[in-house]
């Protein structure tokens, strides 16, 4: 059955890595729950992006992201 294999999975992950699985699986199920509520609408974005958003990062940002 798939949750035994789900709770099997979860027995070897280490202590410290749980709090991250916990946040990934509680904002997955709030999303599943969000899917049923407000459908989303595809389309372009309301208003207008600045020049800024097309400018490349400052280097101490992407430093950040890596």
């Amino acid at each position: 059955m798939l949750i035994q294999k789900i709770v099997q999975e979860l027995q070897d992950i280490p202590e410290d890595k749980l709090a991250e699985l916990y946040d990934l699986i509680h904002y997955f199920r709030l999303g599943l729950s969000q899917e049923h509520t407000q459908p989303r609408t595809p389309g372009l974005l309301k208003g207008q992006l600045g020049d800024a958003f097309f400018e490349p990062l400052p280097e101490d940002e992407l430093q950040q992201w890596e």
